[in-house]
Protein backbone atom coordinates (compact mmCIF):
# COMPACT_ATOMS: atom_id res chain seq x y z
CA UNK A 1 0.00 0.00 0.00
CA UNK A 2 1.04 3.60 -0.71
CA UNK A 3 1.75 5.10 2.35
CA UNK A 4 -0.73 8.18 2.72
CA UNK A 5 -1.99 10.30 5.21
CA UNK A 6 -5.72 10.29 6.77
CA UNK A 7 -6.38 13.51 4.60
CA UNK A 8 -5.18 12.14 1.58
CA UNK A 9 -7.14 9.27 1.82
CA UNK A 10 -10.02 11.23 2.74
CA UNK A 11 -9.72 12.81 -0.85
CA UNK A 12 -9.57 10.41 -2.49
CA UNK A 13 -12.38 8.73 -1.47
CA UNK A 14 -14.19 12.38 -1.75
CA UNK A 15 -12.75 12.06 -5.81
CA UNK A 16 -14.20 8.71 -5.88
CA UNK A 17 -17.85 9.95 -4.49
CA UNK A 18 -17.79 12.46 -7.22
CA UNK A 19 -16.55 10.86 -10.29
CA UNK A 20 -17.11 7.24 -9.56
CA UNK A 21 -14.33 4.44 -8.59
CA UNK A 22 -13.61 3.96 -12.13
CA UNK A 23 -12.74 7.12 -13.11
CA UNK A 24 -10.06 7.92 -9.91
CA UNK A 25 -6.75 5.98 -10.48
CA UNK A 26 -4.22 5.29 -7.95
CA UNK A 27 -1.04 2.97 -7.47
CA UNK A 28 -3.03 1.32 -5.27
CA UNK A 29 -5.32 -0.04 -7.46
CA UNK A 30 -4.82 -3.78 -8.86
CA UNK A 31 -2.28 -3.94 -11.84
CA UNK A 32 -2.32 0.11 -11.91
CA UNK A 33 0.10 1.71 -14.35
CA UNK A 34 -0.32 5.48 -14.56
CA UNK A 35 2.43 6.01 -16.44
CA UNK A 36 0.42 7.34 -19.61
CA UNK A 37 -0.21 10.14 -17.01
CA UNK A 38 3.18 10.87 -15.44
CA UNK A 39 5.40 10.86 -17.85
CA UNK A 40 5.92 13.77 -20.50
CA UNK A 41 5.86 12.73 -24.07
CA UNK A 42 9.57 13.48 -24.74
CA UNK A 43 9.78 10.59 -21.95
CA UNK A 44 12.44 12.87 -19.90
CA UNK A 45 10.30 13.28 -17.08
CA UNK A 46 8.23 11.04 -14.94
CA UNK A 47 6.59 12.04 -11.93
CA UNK A 48 4.03 10.94 -9.57
CA UNK A 49 0.49 11.35 -8.83
CA UNK A 50 -1.88 10.94 -5.61
CA UNK A 51 -4.42 9.62 -8.23
CA UNK A 52 -5.10 10.37 -11.69
CA UNK A 53 -9.27 11.83 -11.89
CA UNK A 54 -11.01 11.41 -15.02
CA UNK A 55 -14.16 13.85 -14.28
CA UNK A 56 -17.02 13.34 -17.41
CA UNK A 57 -18.76 16.94 -16.85
CA UNK A 58 -18.27 20.17 -15.66
CA UNK A 59 -19.93 20.03 -12.59
CA UNK A 60 -17.64 17.05 -11.86
CA UNK A 61 -14.58 19.37 -12.43
CA UNK A 62 -16.02 21.80 -10.49
CA UNK A 63 -16.81 19.31 -7.12
CA UNK A 64 -13.60 17.96 -7.92
CA UNK A 65 -11.71 21.23 -7.64
CA UNK A 66 -13.50 22.38 -4.43
CA UNK A 67 -12.76 19.19 -2.39
CA UNK A 68 -9.05 19.64 -3.46
CA UNK A 69 -9.14 23.24 -2.74
CA UNK A 70 -10.53 22.43 0.90
CA UNK A 71 -7.72 20.16 1.32
CA UNK A 72 -4.95 22.43 -0.30
CA UNK A 73 -4.46 19.64 -2.84
CA UNK A 74 -2.71 20.27 -6.02
CA UNK A 75 -4.70 19.62 -9.48
CA UNK A 76 -2.38 19.57 -12.54
CA UNK A 77 -5.21 20.03 -15.70
CA UNK A 78 -4.04 17.59 -18.27
CA UNK A 79 -5.65 16.63 -22.18
CA UNK A 80 -3.50 14.79 -24.35
CA UNK A 81 -0.31 14.75 -22.53
CA UNK A 82 1.41 16.02 -26.00
CA UNK A 83 3.40 18.52 -24.42
CA UNK A 84 6.99 19.23 -25.05
CA UNK A 85 8.08 21.68 -21.57
CA UNK A 86 6.44 19.43 -18.68
CA UNK A 87 3.44 21.32 -17.51
CA UNK A 88 0.78 18.61 -17.82
CA UNK A 89 2.20 15.74 -15.37
CA UNK A 90 2.53 15.75 -12.10
CA UNK A 91 5.90 15.89 -9.92
CA UNK A 92 7.42 13.71 -7.81
CA UNK A 93 5.90 13.66 -4.53
CA UNK A 94 2.75 12.09 -4.90
CA UNK A 95 0.79 14.64 -3.76
CA UNK A 96 -0.65 16.60 -6.64
CA UNK A 97 -3.99 15.27 -8.64
CA UNK A 98 -3.51 14.88 -12.59
CA UNK A 99 -6.92 16.15 -13.60
CA UNK A 100 -7.41 14.47 -17.21
CA UNK A 101 -10.28 15.54 -19.13
CA UNK A 102 -10.55 13.25 -21.94
CA UNK A 103 -13.85 12.30 -21.09
CA UNK A 104 -15.20 15.05 -21.92
CA UNK A 105 -14.38 15.08 -25.47
CA UNK A 106 -18.14 15.77 -26.96
CA UNK A 107 -19.20 18.30 -29.38
CA UNK A 108 -21.79 20.35 -27.99
CA UNK A 109 -22.78 22.59 -30.80
CA UNK A 110 -22.59 23.94 -34.34
CA UNK A 111 -23.68 27.13 -35.39
CA UNK A 112 -23.94 27.29 -38.98
CA UNK A 113 -24.71 30.87 -39.32
CA UNK A 114 -22.61 32.27 -36.93
CA UNK A 115 -19.51 30.14 -37.81
CA UNK A 116 -18.56 28.74 -34.54
CA UNK A 117 -18.44 25.12 -33.12
CA UNK A 118 -18.69 24.79 -28.84
CA UNK A 119 -16.20 21.60 -28.11
CA UNK A 120 -15.22 20.16 -24.26
CA UNK A 121 -12.01 20.04 -23.37
CA UNK A 122 -11.09 16.74 -23.92
CA UNK A 123 -12.42 17.03 -27.27
CA UNK A 124 -9.10 15.51 -29.82
CA UNK A 125 -8.02 18.11 -32.49
CA UNK A 126 -8.69 16.11 -35.52
CA UNK A 127 -12.19 15.22 -34.06
CA UNK A 128 -12.45 18.85 -34.08
CA UNK A 129 -11.46 19.07 -37.58
CA UNK A 130 -13.66 16.39 -38.40
CA UNK A 131 -16.81 17.40 -37.07
CA UNK A 132 -16.40 21.06 -38.62
CA UNK A 133 -15.70 19.19 -42.36
CA UNK A 134 -18.84 16.89 -41.93
CA UNK A 135 -21.07 20.32 -41.16
CA UNK A 136 -19.22 21.90 -44.23
CA UNK A 137 -16.84 24.14 -42.69
CA UNK A 138 -12.87 24.14 -41.89
CA UNK A 139 -11.19 24.64 -38.62
CA UNK A 140 -7.65 25.13 -39.44
CA UNK A 141 -5.95 24.75 -36.19
CA UNK A 142 -3.46 21.79 -37.56
CA UNK A 143 0.24 20.87 -35.82
CA UNK A 144 2.04 17.18 -35.67
CA UNK A 145 0.10 16.12 -32.60
CA UNK A 146 -3.71 16.95 -33.69
CA UNK A 147 -4.43 12.72 -33.56
CA UNK A 148 -4.21 13.27 -29.85
CA UNK A 149 -3.75 16.38 -28.36
CA UNK A 150 -6.87 17.78 -26.88
CA UNK A 151 -8.45 21.27 -27.95
CA UNK A 152 -8.62 22.06 -24.02
CA UNK A 153 -4.44 21.41 -24.14
CA UNK A 154 -4.36 23.88 -27.29
CA UNK A 155 -6.04 26.63 -25.65
CA UNK A 156 -3.47 26.02 -22.35
CA UNK A 157 -0.53 26.62 -24.68
CA UNK A 158 -2.21 28.59 -27.24
CA UNK A 159 -0.85 26.21 -30.11
CA UNK A 160 -0.05 27.43 -33.34
CA UNK A 161 1.18 25.13 -35.87
CA UNK A 162 1.14 25.48 -39.69
CA UNK A 163 -1.58 27.93 -40.60
CA UNK A 164 -0.95 30.39 -38.43
CA UNK A 165 0.22 32.54 -40.71
CA UNK A 166 -3.18 32.83 -42.14
CA UNK A 167 -5.64 32.02 -39.36
CA UNK A 168 -3.21 32.72 -36.33
CA UNK A 169 -2.75 30.87 -33.03
CA UNK A 170 -5.27 29.08 -30.97
CA UNK A 171 -6.39 31.92 -29.03
CA UNK A 172 -7.23 34.15 -32.76
CA UNK A 173 -9.46 31.09 -33.36
CA UNK A 174 -11.19 31.12 -29.71
CA UNK A 175 -14.61 33.06 -29.52
CA UNK A 176 -16.01 31.46 -25.32
CA UNK A 177 -14.84 29.75 -22.76
CA UNK A 178 -16.28 27.56 -20.13
CA UNK A 179 -13.83 27.54 -17.19
CA UNK A 180 -14.05 26.10 -13.16
CA UNK A 181 -12.00 28.65 -11.33
CA UNK A 182 -9.31 27.59 -8.32
CA UNK A 183 -12.41 28.25 -5.68
CA UNK A 184 -14.46 25.12 -7.91
CA UNK A 185 -16.55 28.27 -9.10
CA UNK A 186 -17.48 28.35 -13.09
CA UNK A 187 -17.59 30.78 -15.75
CA UNK A 188 -20.36 30.28 -18.24
CA UNK A 189 -18.50 32.37 -21.14
CA UNK A 190 -19.06 30.28 -23.95
CA UNK A 191 -20.61 33.22 -25.79
CA UNK A 192 -19.87 33.42 -29.87
CA UNK A 193 -19.45 36.68 -29.76
CA UNK A 194 -17.33 38.54 -31.82
CA UNK A 195 -17.59 42.32 -30.13
CA UNK A 196 -17.87 42.34 -26.60
CA UNK A 197 -16.78 45.10 -24.64
CA UNK A 198 -17.74 44.49 -21.09
CA UNK A 199 -14.65 44.63 -19.00
CA UNK A 200 -11.12 42.52 -19.13
CA UNK A 201 -10.78 39.86 -21.46
CA UNK A 202 -10.76 37.36 -19.22
CA UNK A 203 -11.15 34.40 -22.19
CA UNK A 204 -7.70 35.90 -23.51
CA UNK A 205 -6.03 35.54 -19.95
CA UNK A 206 -7.29 31.81 -19.57
CA UNK A 207 -5.65 31.07 -23.40
CA UNK A 208 -2.29 30.10 -22.66
CA UNK A 209 -1.59 30.16 -18.79
CA UNK A 210 -1.04 26.45 -18.71
CA UNK A 211 -3.97 25.53 -16.53
CA UNK A 212 -2.41 27.82 -13.99
CA UNK A 213 -5.26 30.12 -13.61
CA UNK A 214 -8.36 28.21 -14.23
CA UNK A 215 -9.35 24.71 -15.76
CA UNK A 216 -10.65 25.11 -19.11
CA UNK A 217 -13.73 22.86 -20.06
CA UNK A 218 -15.32 24.24 -23.11
CA UNK A 219 -14.72 26.37 -26.04
CA UNK A 220 -16.58 28.22 -28.68
CA UNK A 221 -14.11 28.20 -31.98
CA UNK A 222 -14.56 29.71 -35.15
CA UNK A 223 -14.91 28.03 -38.11
CA UNK A 224 -13.99 29.10 -41.90
CA UNK A 225 -15.72 28.13 -44.73
CA UNK A 226 -13.96 25.15 -46.80
CA UNK A 227 -11.37 26.30 -49.39
CA UNK A 228 -12.68 25.51 -53.20
CA UNK A 229 -9.14 24.66 -53.75
CA UNK A 230 -5.50 23.94 -51.64
CA UNK A 231 -2.28 23.43 -53.57
CA UNK A 232 0.77 22.57 -51.90
CA UNK A 233 3.93 23.45 -53.39
CA UNK A 234 8.02 22.37 -52.21
CA UNK A 235 10.71 24.80 -53.13
CA UNK A 236 14.30 24.86 -53.06
CA UNK A 237 15.98 28.23 -51.56
CA UNK A 238 19.21 29.03 -51.50
CA UNK A 239 19.76 30.72 -48.49
CA UNK A 240 17.57 31.79 -45.35
CA UNK A 241 17.74 35.49 -47.03
CA UNK A 242 16.00 34.07 -50.27
CA UNK A 243 13.58 32.57 -47.67
CA UNK A 244 12.32 35.67 -46.59
CA UNK A 245 12.43 37.26 -50.07
CA UNK A 246 10.06 34.26 -50.95
CA UNK A 247 7.56 34.72 -48.16
CA UNK A 248 7.26 38.31 -49.25
CA UNK A 249 6.52 37.57 -52.99
CA UNK A 250 3.87 34.80 -51.44
CA UNK A 251 2.07 37.29 -49.87
CA UNK A 252 2.23 39.95 -52.72
CA UNK A 253 1.13 37.29 -55.50
CA UNK A 254 -1.04 35.30 -52.70
CA UNK A 255 -2.65 37.44 -50.70
CA UNK A 256 -5.02 35.52 -47.64
CA UNK A 257 -4.41 32.62 -49.54
CA UNK A 258 -0.80 31.79 -48.32
CA UNK A 259 -1.84 29.42 -45.48
CA UNK A 260 0.71 27.26 -45.16
CA UNK A 261 4.48 28.61 -45.09
CA UNK A 262 7.22 26.40 -43.44
CA UNK A 263 11.04 26.49 -43.99
CA UNK A 264 13.31 23.46 -43.28
CA UNK A 265 16.62 22.96 -43.16
CA UNK A 266 18.98 20.58 -44.64
CA UNK A 267 20.17 18.72 -41.88
CA UNK A 268 15.89 18.43 -40.62
CA UNK A 269 15.89 16.76 -43.59
CA UNK A 270 18.64 14.67 -43.59
CA UNK A 271 16.87 13.24 -40.78
CA UNK A 272 13.59 12.41 -42.27
CA UNK A 273 15.98 10.79 -45.46
CA UNK A 274 17.52 8.75 -43.25
CA UNK A 275 14.90 7.36 -40.82
CA UNK A 276 11.53 7.70 -42.95
CA UNK A 277 13.26 6.61 -46.76
CA UNK A 278 9.55 5.48 -47.75
CA UNK A 279 8.74 9.08 -47.30
CA UNK A 280 11.23 10.28 -50.44
CA UNK A 281 11.93 13.91 -49.98
CA UNK A 282 12.05 16.35 -52.92
CA UNK A 283 15.59 18.54 -53.64
CA UNK A 284 16.66 18.33 -50.00
CA UNK A 285 20.30 17.47 -51.61
CA UNK A 286 20.88 20.07 -54.05
CA UNK A 287 19.94 23.01 -51.37
CA UNK A 288 20.63 24.53 -48.03
CA UNK A 289 16.90 24.81 -47.29
CA UNK A 290 13.70 23.61 -48.24
CA UNK A 291 10.41 25.46 -47.99
CA UNK A 292 6.93 23.89 -48.06
CA UNK A 293 3.90 26.82 -49.25
CA UNK A 294 0.11 26.00 -49.24
CA UNK A 295 -2.27 28.19 -51.15
CA UNK A 296 -6.36 27.95 -50.38
CA UNK A 297 -8.02 29.29 -52.96
CA UNK A 298 -11.81 30.38 -52.62
CA UNK A 299 -12.31 29.91 -56.39
CA UNK A 300 -11.04 26.81 -58.21
CA UNK A 301 -8.20 24.57 -58.85
CA UNK A 302 -7.21 26.31 -61.86
CA UNK A 303 -6.95 29.99 -60.26
CA UNK A 304 -5.31 28.55 -57.19
CA UNK A 305 -2.51 26.84 -59.91
CA UNK A 306 -2.38 29.46 -62.00
CA UNK A 307 -1.24 31.67 -58.75
CA UNK A 308 1.04 29.15 -57.47
CA UNK A 309 2.94 28.78 -61.36
CA UNK A 310 2.94 32.75 -61.37
CA UNK A 311 4.90 33.14 -57.67
CA UNK A 312 7.00 30.51 -58.55
CA UNK A 313 7.98 32.02 -61.69
CA UNK A 314 8.51 35.34 -60.30
CA UNK A 315 10.97 33.69 -57.37
CA UNK A 316 12.95 31.55 -60.18
CA UNK A 317 13.61 35.11 -61.86
CA UNK A 318 14.13 36.73 -58.85
CA UNK A 319 16.23 34.33 -57.80
CA UNK A 320 14.88 32.87 -54.42
CA UNK A 321 14.19 30.11 -55.83
CA UNK A 322 16.06 27.56 -57.46
CA UNK A 323 13.59 24.52 -57.99
CA UNK A 324 10.26 24.08 -56.97
CA UNK A 325 7.33 21.12 -57.51
CA UNK A 326 3.76 21.72 -57.10
CA UNK A 327 1.51 18.59 -56.06
CA UNK A 328 -0.57 17.43 -58.59
CA UNK A 329 -2.99 15.84 -56.45
CA UNK A 330 -4.63 15.67 -52.63
CA UNK A 331 -2.19 12.54 -51.89
CA UNK A 332 1.22 14.19 -53.32
CA UNK A 333 0.11 17.38 -51.11
CA UNK A 334 -0.53 14.76 -47.57
CA UNK A 335 3.01 13.14 -48.71
CA UNK A 336 4.65 16.67 -48.71
CA UNK A 337 3.05 18.03 -45.33
CA UNK A 338 3.89 14.33 -44.02
CA UNK A 339 8.07 15.03 -44.49
CA UNK A 340 7.59 18.35 -42.60
CA UNK A 341 5.92 16.86 -39.39
CA UNK A 342 8.13 13.80 -39.71
CA UNK A 343 11.23 15.75 -38.67
CA UNK A 344 10.59 15.57 -34.75
CA UNK A 345 9.56 11.77 -35.10
CA UNK A 346 13.33 11.52 -37.21
CA UNK A 347 14.70 13.46 -34.41
CA UNK A 348 13.82 10.48 -31.91
CA UNK A 349 14.86 8.57 -34.17
CA UNK A 350 18.43 10.01 -34.61
CA UNK A 351 18.59 9.89 -30.56
CA UNK A 352 17.81 12.86 -28.19
CA UNK A 353 18.57 16.34 -29.01
CA UNK A 354 17.68 19.56 -26.99
CA UNK A 355 14.74 21.86 -28.49
CA UNK A 356 13.78 25.41 -28.95
CA UNK A 357 10.89 26.93 -29.47
CA UNK A 358 11.19 30.29 -30.38
CA UNK A 359 10.12 33.16 -31.90
CA UNK A 360 12.17 36.35 -33.74
CA UNK A 361 10.66 38.87 -36.07
CA UNK A 362 11.26 37.82 -39.78
CA UNK A 363 13.07 40.14 -40.89
CA UNK A 364 16.15 38.98 -38.64
CA UNK A 365 15.97 35.57 -38.71
CA UNK A 366 18.90 35.04 -41.33
CA UNK A 367 20.79 37.25 -39.15
CA UNK A 368 19.96 35.11 -36.20
CA UNK A 369 19.99 31.90 -37.42
CA UNK A 370 23.80 32.68 -39.12
CA UNK A 371 25.22 33.99 -36.11
CA UNK A 372 23.69 31.42 -33.54
CA UNK A 373 24.93 28.33 -36.00
CA UNK A 374 28.33 29.84 -36.08
CA UNK A 375 28.27 30.56 -32.12
CA UNK A 376 27.19 26.72 -31.34
CA UNK A 377 28.97 25.15 -33.96
CA UNK A 378 32.35 27.41 -31.94
CA UNK A 379 31.49 26.76 -28.31
CA UNK A 380 30.03 23.35 -28.95
CA UNK A 381 32.36 21.64 -31.29
CA UNK A 382 30.59 18.68 -33.39
CA UNK A 383 26.96 19.56 -32.76
CA UNK A 384 24.43 19.58 -35.36
CA UNK A 385 21.49 22.14 -35.76
CA UNK A 386 18.00 20.85 -36.77
CA UNK A 387 16.25 24.36 -37.96
CA UNK A 388 12.88 24.13 -39.28
CA UNK A 389 9.39 25.69 -38.44
CA UNK A 390 7.04 28.38 -39.35
CA UNK A 391 8.67 30.97 -41.03
CA UNK A 392 5.53 32.93 -41.82
CA UNK A 393 4.95 33.60 -38.31
CA UNK A 394 8.32 33.94 -37.22
CA UNK A 395 8.59 30.60 -35.01
CA UNK A 396 11.46 28.63 -35.61
CA UNK A 397 12.02 25.25 -33.95
CA UNK A 398 15.29 25.44 -33.30
CA UNK A 399 16.51 22.18 -32.54
CA UNK A 400 20.20 20.89 -31.27
CA UNK A 401 21.14 17.44 -31.95
CA UNK A 402 24.49 15.96 -30.40
CA UNK A 403 27.76 15.31 -32.14
CA UNK A 404 27.19 12.22 -34.58
CA UNK A 405 29.21 9.81 -32.09
CA UNK A 406 28.40 11.69 -29.24
CA UNK A 407 26.05 9.78 -26.47
CA UNK A 408 22.97 11.05 -26.86
CA UNK A 409 21.17 11.64 -23.06
CA UNK A 410 25.36 12.71 -22.18
CA UNK A 411 25.34 15.14 -24.41
CA UNK A 412 22.20 16.59 -23.12
CA UNK A 413 22.85 16.37 -19.57
CA UNK A 414 26.50 17.80 -20.17
CA UNK A 415 25.81 20.90 -22.49
CA UNK A 416 21.90 21.52 -22.26
CA UNK A 417 21.49 24.22 -19.92
CA UNK A 418 25.01 26.02 -21.74
CA UNK A 419 23.13 25.34 -25.44
CA UNK A 420 19.60 26.93 -23.70
CA UNK A 421 21.37 29.69 -22.47
CA UNK A 422 23.88 30.65 -25.23
CA UNK A 423 20.57 30.40 -27.87
CA UNK A 424 18.20 32.41 -24.96
CA UNK A 425 20.52 35.18 -25.33
CA UNK A 426 20.73 35.27 -29.00
CA UNK A 427 16.74 35.17 -28.59
CA UNK A 428 16.79 38.37 -26.63
CA UNK A 429 19.58 40.29 -28.11
CA UNK A 430 17.26 39.79 -31.59
CA UNK A 431 13.85 40.65 -29.63
CA UNK A 432 12.20 37.37 -30.12
CA UNK A 433 10.63 35.08 -27.20
CA UNK A 434 12.16 32.01 -25.84
CA UNK A 435 8.63 30.50 -26.58
CA UNK A 436 6.63 30.78 -29.31
CA UNK A 437 3.74 28.16 -29.04
CA UNK A 438 5.08 25.29 -26.50
CA UNK A 439 4.27 27.52 -23.15
CA UNK A 440 6.59 27.95 -20.42
CA UNK A 441 5.67 24.38 -18.58
CA UNK A 442 8.31 23.84 -15.72
CA UNK A 443 11.23 23.12 -18.30
CA UNK A 444 11.36 27.53 -18.86
CA UNK A 445 10.26 28.50 -15.46
CA UNK A 446 13.61 29.05 -14.04
CA UNK A 447 14.90 31.05 -17.46
CA UNK A 448 11.29 33.17 -17.66
CA UNK A 449 12.59 35.51 -15.05
CA UNK A 450 16.04 36.14 -16.96
CA UNK A 451 14.52 37.13 -20.68
CA UNK A 452 10.86 38.50 -19.58
CA UNK A 453 10.23 42.16 -19.08
CA UNK A 454 10.32 42.61 -15.07
CA UNK A 455 7.21 44.66 -15.07
CA UNK A 456 5.18 42.28 -17.21
CA UNK A 457 6.74 39.08 -14.80
CA UNK A 458 5.09 41.48 -11.61
CA UNK A 459 1.73 41.90 -13.25
CA UNK A 460 1.63 38.26 -13.80
CA UNK A 461 2.22 37.18 -10.19
CA UNK A 462 -0.22 39.53 -9.03
CA UNK A 463 -2.67 37.91 -11.69
CA UNK A 464 -1.82 34.14 -10.17
CA UNK A 465 -2.38 35.39 -6.52
CA UNK A 466 -5.28 36.71 -6.85
CA UNK A 467 -7.20 34.13 -9.18
CA UNK A 468 -5.35 31.15 -7.24
CA UNK A 469 -4.38 31.88 -3.67
CA UNK A 470 -3.31 28.97 -2.34
CA UNK A 471 -1.60 27.75 -5.44
CA UNK A 472 -3.30 24.74 -6.34
CA UNK A 473 -3.43 25.01 -9.95
CA UNK A 474 -0.44 23.66 -11.80
CA UNK A 475 2.17 24.87 -9.39
CA UNK A 476 5.53 25.56 -10.55
CA UNK A 477 4.52 26.27 -14.05
CA UNK A 478 5.05 29.37 -15.74
CA UNK A 479 5.76 31.00 -12.51
CA UNK A 480 8.25 29.66 -9.83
Amino acid sequence: MTDQTPTQNAVIAQLRAICGQANVLTHDDPGADLSPWEQDWRKRVKGRSLAVVRPGNTQEVAAVVKACASTNTPIVPQGGNTGLVVGGVPDGSGTQIVMSMTRMNAVRAIDPANLTITVEAGCVLQNLQAAAEHAGFLFPLSLGAEGSCTIGGNLGTNAGGTQVVRYGNTRELCLGLEVVTAQGEVWHGLTGLRKDNTGYDLRNLMIGSEGTLGIITAATMKLYPQPAAQLTAWAAVPSMDAAVQLLGLAHQRLGPGLTGFEVMGQFALSLVDKHYPQLRVPLWQETPWCVLLENSDSENETHARGQFEALLEAALDAGCVTNAVVAENLTQAKGLWHIRESITLAQVQEGQNIKHDISIPVSRIPAFVADTDALLEREVPGVRLVDFGHLGDGNLHYNVQAPKAADGPAFVRTFEDKINTLVFDQVKRFGGSISAEHGVGEQKVNKLPLYKDPTALAMMRAIKQTLDPQNILNPGRVLA
